[in-house]
């Protein structure tokens, strides 16, 4: 039985990868974690490839891949700089991650995602919005960038409007998109929070 991730838009980003004659070949940028959603790609016959940051999260990913019994291919990596050839992937995505940085990190590290993509080939990115109940709070960078704590831990959030982001797939072919604000109830308390999902094609 296959195992049901929590990371929901991704399986709309695995349907349209279904749909095109590509090659399965997949890159994960922030791949960590203790559920990472390459095993979802693995299980449907992809080549999984992933990069992160934090040797904490890829080793929490590299022991549910061997629990699992995958081989995910999660190395240390900045998306702003990604070690790999270009036009290499037929798929890219970077799921609730882009965003743990400046804008101009942003703008970079989705030019990276680009670059390494083939023709035709699809990426899926998502961005936090300024509807989501953390924006406004924190150290104030300027342009709804804020420093803020993760885990008592000071990390960069940006935030955007709900058009923000269509700049940066000017040249590209927008599949899908879509707006979403999402209340929860995380730790006793109900929180808002507020997301962009793109599917884009490269032409």
């Amino acid at each position: 039985m296959l195992e049901i991730f929590k990371q929901i838009p991704l399986y709309r980003f695995l349907m349209y990868c279904n749909e095109t004659n590509m090659e399965k070949i997949v890159l994960d940028c922030g791949a960590g974690g203790d559920s990472p959603p390459l095993t979802l790609f693995r299980e449907y016959g992809y080549m999984t490839n992933g990069i992160e940051m934090d040797l904490a999260q890829i080793e929490k990913a590299n022991n549910y891949a061997r629990k699992s019994g995958h081989q995910l291919k999660i190395q240390q990596g900045d998306m702003r700089k990604l070690n790999f050839n270009n036009e290499y992937f037929s798929f890219v995505y970077s799921y609730n991650s882009v965003f743990h940085m400046t804008k101009e990190e942003v703008c970079k590290s989705v030019n990276e995602m680009k670059r390494v993509l083939k023709p035709h080939g699809l990426l899926f990115v998502n961005f936090l919005t300024i509807r989501d109940f953390r924006c406004g709070t924190g150290v104030d960078l300027g342009e709804n960038q804020y420093e803020q704590l993760d885990d008592n831990i000071p990390v960069i959030h940006s935030y955007f409007e709900e058009s923000e982001a269509d700049k940066y797939f000017d040249d590209m072919k927008i599949l899908y998109k879509e707006s979403r604000v999402l209340e929860r109830i995380f730790e006793g308390e109900r929180i808002r929070q507020g997301f962009v999902d793109y599917i884009v094609e490269k032409i």
